[in-house]
């Protein structure tokens, strides 16, 4: 019996949304976004040059059909890229009126979001007083910090230390429809940070805001302030099934790894394996070594996006990606017979882009395991149709299976 192995590269868009004018960083529309482009011409030019050197050498995604599926989603100039593909490839763009986390994954998963996310406006503060004094007094203290948008690392450095004299929770949120609390793990405590979260979570699921994120960080203001691995997402509960539920409902088991588990609020999932992007090969190398036949295990590599593309990090997003093409080539000749390891993305997040936030993209779908073949432009959800087909299960979303 097959199995299947659906991977996110989370953020790796490679332009050509048709929708992207009506998307926004700051002022400026998404139109002309393209993360994978982007970085590639930025190695070309040397500009890329911190940790690595020359042009973007992702060989063995190059081989699946990767450059194929950039030049079909976008057309424009970009070095390299040339081998002729051995997978099946293309391009999907998304449906739902989103360019976050929980629209690539559920729509991926099948389900198209089917209502208009609340977002928090880019004011100071950007949320509803009532909303940050009900945190306030879910956090048993007088106040929050930061109520504002910004990226995570760089709000941590500036009020990590009045969070630690005070005992405030650092909250802030982006364009994505989510609010992010941080907090100390030892000053505030872990534990009281992940209560937090789950706590006030049904009240912002109401609003229609897609996440709440417990956003734990160690550190002192002499060392400086870092992020741990133990952030967890409360994730608004999915209205119906998906393919994680489709798989588990004909008997079959679903393993996690990385934050599948919180963006799908563990529906239709058996185990979670969490940890940084480098841990979380591991564990999907031994899925691959140990996972039984007729199993789907369903991963999502974050780094991407939370560390290089938010940052505007355009050499240490070609490190992570040539990191992860040295990786995944190892995976690839591991799989069994008969065996599909299918790749993609959420949404992009150009790290030459204007702004900080996500960037509205097409993503790219490269189909180990089957042989070699154009699939074309599909939807998000067809990706879970496919799955469902291959593994030999209805499907219940309105994908259309490209196998």
């Amino acid at each position: 019996m097959a199995r299947a192995f659906l991977v996110v590269m989370d953020s790796v868009g490679i332009g050509g949304a048709p929708d992207a004018s009506s998307f926004f960083n700051g002022d400026l529309p998404d139109l002309g976004a393209n993360t994978l482009a982007h970085i590639a011409q930025a190695c070309a030019a040397g500009k890329a040059e911190e940790g690595r050197s020359g042009v973007l050498s992702l060989p063995n995604l190059e081989r699946l059909g990767l450059g194929a599926a950039l030049r079909l989603a976008s057309p424009i100039p970009f070095p390299g890229f040339d081998t002729a593909p051995k997978g099946r490839w293309g391009c999907a763009a998304e449906v739902s009126r989103g360019k976050d986390t929980p629209s690539g994954h559920w729509e991926l998963a099948g389900l198209p979001v089917p209502w208009d996310w609340c977002f928090f406006p880019d004011t100071t503060p950007s949320f509803p007083a009532d909303l940050s004094s009900y945190v306030a007094q879910a956090a048993g203290v007088d106040g929050i910090l930061g109520d504002c948008h910004a990226p995570g690392t760089a709000i941590i450095e500036r009020l990590g230390a009045e969070h630690m004299q005070t005992g405030k929770p650092i909250v802030y949120t982006s364009a994505d429809s989510v609010m992010q609390i941080a907090a100390h793990e030892e000053s505030f405590g872990l534990e009281r940070l992940l209560d937090l979260c789950q706590t006030i979570a049904p009240r912002l699921h109401q609003m229609k805001v897609g996440r709440v994120i417990a956003r734990p960080f160690v550190g002192s203001v002499q060392d400086g302030f870092t992020r741990t691995t133990n952030r967890r997402d409360f994730a608004i509960p999915l209205p119906s099934s998906v393919l994680t539920n489709w798989v588990q409902d004909a008997g079959r088991p679903v393993h996690a790894i990385g934050k599948i588990g919180d963006i799908f609020s563990m529906q239709g999932i058996d185990t979670l394996q969490k940890g940084d992007d480098a841990t979380l090969m591991q564990h999907l190398a031994e899925r691959v070594a140990k996972a039984i036949d007729g199993s789907l295990t369903f991963a999502n590599f974050v780094e991407f996006d939370s560390i290089y593309g938010h940052r505007r990090d355009i050499s240490g997003y070609a490190r992570a990606l040539e990191w992860f093409d040295t990786e995944i080539g190892k995976i690839i000749t591991e799989l069994r017979e008969g065996d599909l390891l299918l790749l993609t993305a959420d949404h992009g997040n150009d790290p030459s882009w204007p702004g900080t936030d996500h960037t509205r993209e097409q993503v790219p779908v490269l189909v180990a395991g089957l042989g070699a073949g154009a699939v074309g432009e599909v939807a998000f959800a067809d990706v879970a149709a496919s799955i469902a087909d291959h593994l030999g299960i209805m499907p219940e979303g309105p994908g259309r299976s490209f196998l």
